[in-house]
């Protein structure tokens, strides 16, 4: 079950998201539907973590606006999942808004495609944090067919650009969610890390380079895959290959 309480000051897009999400094939229950985000934290200060699972919050409310309700919760629920609705003459804000870790943001009007995502990302949040709570689920929650579109994302970011450095949260805002989220995804998902999947694009691209430029130096490989220090990278492709990269071209000449 995935339980939301929603905070928007349009009585029309709060009955039409508890109407959308009551036609879903997800167990939701709507906790709290409220007009402003005062009415919203009054509620929202009494539950624990395990009370509530999504918050979703307008950012222009009287009384209390999204930002300060946002600030209010997460002195209170660190952790919990928060996904803005903005226009798109508020997109700025809700830009201001994945700054200060929210998950996800909604354009209003309020597309199903979009509702639904989000909703599913919480639904596998949640059973990544009760996997962690509970190890034995482990075997329940081998990684699933089918690639969240967060994956996807990360992946294609990772193929083009294996050459940069890497940084965990720049992937993330670029993504447009939490980092330590996307991190859990992609393993439960993938089966590997990351880090693993950058290493196995760049290790794949220095084989590549190591057969196809042939006169290219061991530092000019490393570097257009990613490694500024030689010696990392041929220890690493070591590891990797059973071989050094300099092995590996002959072998394989």
């Amino acid at each position: 079950m995935i339980r939301v309480m929603i905070a928007d000051d349009e009585e029309v897009i709060r009955r039409g998201l508890e109407k959308i999400t009551s036609r879903m094939d997800l167990e939701v229950e709507v906790i709290g539907s409220y007009g402003n985000g005062l009415e919203a934290w009054n509620h929202l200060r009494d539950l624990s973590q395990n009370d509530i699972d999504l918050l979703i919050t307008d950012i222009k409310m009287p009384r209390m606006d999204g930002f300060k309700l946002i600030e209010e919760v997460r002195g209170h629920l660190k952790q919990l999942p928060i996904a803005v609705l903005s226009g798109f003459s508020e997109f700025e804000y809700a830009r201001r808004a994945m700054r200060h870790g929210v998950l996800d943001y909604l354009l209003k009007p309020i597309e199903k495609a979009q509702l639904y995502d989000l909703l599913k990302s919480v639904e596998e949040n949640k059973k990544l944090q009760l996997a962690e709570v509970e190890p034995e689920s482990e075997v329940q929650l081998a990684p699933e067919g089918g690639e969240h579109y967060v994956v996807e994302q990360t992946k294609s970011i990772l193929e083009k650009e294996y050459g940069h450095n890497f940084e965990l949260e720049r992937l993330a805002e670029t993504v447009g969610m939490n980092a330590s989220y996307i991190s859990r995804l992609f393993k439960y998902k993938t089966g590997q890390t990351i880090t693993d999947y950058l290493i196995g694009i760049r290790i794949a691209k220095a084989k590549e380079l190591l057969i196809g430029q042939p006169d290219l130096k061991n530092y000019e490989i490393a570097e257009r895959v990613g490694y500024s220090d030689p010696v990392y990278f041929n220890k690493l492709f070591k590891k990797m290959c059973g071989m050094t990269p300099k092995d590996y071209k002959s072998r394989c000449r």
